[in-house]
């Protein structure tokens, strides 16, 4: 019998190898192509995405990358490194870095593992609540690669975390310096998706979306629902920081196409808050656990840009947990719990 060996892999999202059209161009067909992403007929999506967005949106975006880019790289895989940094510094076992798109990849990931005799595997998808343009879509690629490249390894997928109190106290730790301050309101922006995934999701076809209220009482759906999660999220959070109903709202970001997504939508919010006599503004992302192109440049600067012209004063971005201590310890503990304090530290 072949003994255990463990490791772990964690994977974000992934960004371009570079800000050019080029590498951009890359980055999106393979990110747009996936059915996760894109529900629709394959034929559909590889015509959407060809002809409709692939012919501009790699110039255009661009342009906002080039904004954000860092002497190092993209911000979301220089972040992502130092968390794998902080994480493998204080772990006996094996870890790896992977990207749902481009580079680090899986397949390179799952190689590496294997090499090292790894077949047990723990895997963190680095987003805290499950949708299937995410969090599921990383589980599935990691399970689809490791079945063909190790067939032998077990793959465990650690579950969403959206309500994991470790995860809701390094959120808190991490905006507490920014909730010091003199702040109107601190707005919680999370990643926007279509409200058809929400639907396709509901592991009950009878719930989510259906009422108004259909978030709010315990139910099985929620256990594949984004909505549902990310409002359990600010709740805890709030209630740890001792935030008042009237000082926070929430909304939902980074909208592509005509059909409906999540709202109400963030850039719609910044400038109905900014005429509303709002002046000092706190922009929170969770659903983000490293900055990114959609903190750092969507709210950051065009976000708040929206926010100054339509009557705002300051909009402050907190930044996500990137290699917060206190995430890494979140990491630490999903790790030992898995796998035996023991034999991780």
């Amino acid at each position: 019998m072949t003994t255990p060996k463990k490791g772990v892999l964690i994977v974000n999202l992934g960004s371009p190898k570079s800000p050019s059209p080029q590498d951009i161009h890359k980055f999106l067909a393979e990110f747009l192509m996936d059915g996760r992403v894109l529900d629709t007929p394959w034929l559909l999506r590889f015509c959407v995405v060809h002809f409709a967005i692939l012919p501009s949106r790699p110039i255009l975006s661009s342009e906002a990358y080039k904004k954000i880019w860092t002497p190092e790289g993209s911000p979301q895989i220089v972040e992502s490194k130092k968390l794998q940094k902080r994480l493998a510094e204080s772990l006996k076992l094996p870890l790896q870095l992977a990207m749902r798109y481009q580079n680090p990849s899986i397949p390179d990931a799952i190689a590496s593992l294997k090499q090292q005799g790894v077949n047990d595997l723990l895997l963190i998808p680095l987003f805290p609540h499950y949708a299937m343009c995410s969090y599921e879509t990383v589980a599935e690629r990691v399970k689809d690669v490791a079945g063909k490249l190790a067939p032998e390894m077990k793959v465990t997928v650690e579950s969403p975390y959206y309500n994991n109190p470790e995860y809701i106290q390094a959120l808190v730790a991490s905006a507490q310096p920014y909730l010091k301050t003199n702040y109107d309101l601190l707005l919680f922006s999370f990643h926007g998706i279509p409200e058809r995934h929400i639907q396709k999701s509901d592991l009950t076809g009878c719930h989510c979306l259906k009422t108004p209220d259909c978030c709010d009482a315990d139910n099985p759906a929620h256990s594949h629902c984004y909505r549902a999660q990310c409002l359990k999220t600010v709740q805890m959070f709030v209630t740890a920081a001792g935030i008042p109903s009237n000082k926070f709202s929430v909304s939902f970001q980074s909208r592509l196409g005509r059909q409906t997504w999540l709202t109400p939508y963030t850039d719609l919010e910044l400038a109905r808050f900014g005429r509303s006599g709002l002046k000092n503004l706190l922009v929170l992302c969770p659903s983000f656990t490293a900055d990114c192109l959609e903190t750092l440049e969507e709210i950051g600067i065009r976000g708040k840009e929206t926010f100054l012209q339509a009557g705002g004063s300051n909009l402050t971005l907190i930044p996500c947990l990137n290699d917060h201590p206190l995430w890494v310890n979140t990491l630490k503990t999903m790790i030992c719990n898995w796998a035996g304090k023991e034999s991780v530290l």
